[in-house]
């Protein structure tokens, strides 16, 4: 396990530190790369997965000057293992606060998802995971 690790220590190197490190040094200002850090954060994790790209691109366009590209697109990077780990809890929680089915998670249904013969329950249960996301982004929007 250990040697696993030591070995993925240069593509971390590589796709995390370096693009970090070459950001840094362009001279961004602070505020705009905290920002688009959590731009890049929040719409990374996402519970569809394959569309987060899309939203920061979305965003990026939206936002023109306000916010830096390529931090956007490291953060939603660095996310992805965060959007993969949330998704059964985005989906029980969607199923509850939509009052849906519970949905047997198989990897036939994951299968069916992936080469888009879904059926109308796995589709019911992305839709209550893009709930559950909407409804934290709302409270979070309270709060502030």
């Amino acid at each position: 396990m250990a040697n696993a690790f030591f070995r993925m220590g240069p593509w971390f190197h590589r796709k995390i530190v370096d693009p970090l490190l070459q950001i840094l040094r362009r001279g961004a200002e602070p505020k705009q790369l905290a920002f688009s850090a959590a731009v890049g954060i929040s719409l990374g994790v996402f519970p569809i997965c394959g569309v987060t790209v899309f939203l920061c691109g979305l965003a990026i366009a939206v936002l023109g000057s306000h916010c830096h590209a390529p931090t956007v697109m490291l953060a939603n990077f660095i996310a992805t293992p965060i959007e993969l780990s949330l998704m059964v809890p985005f989906l029980r929680l969607g199923e509850v606060i939509t009052g849906g089915p519970h949905f047997l998670l198989t990897s036939d249904a994951f299968k069916k998802v992936l080469t888009g013969q879904a059926s109308k329950e796995v589709l019911q249960s992305i839709l209550h995971a893009v709930v559950k996301k909407l409804a934290i982004l709302k409270t979070e929007a309270r709060s502030e």
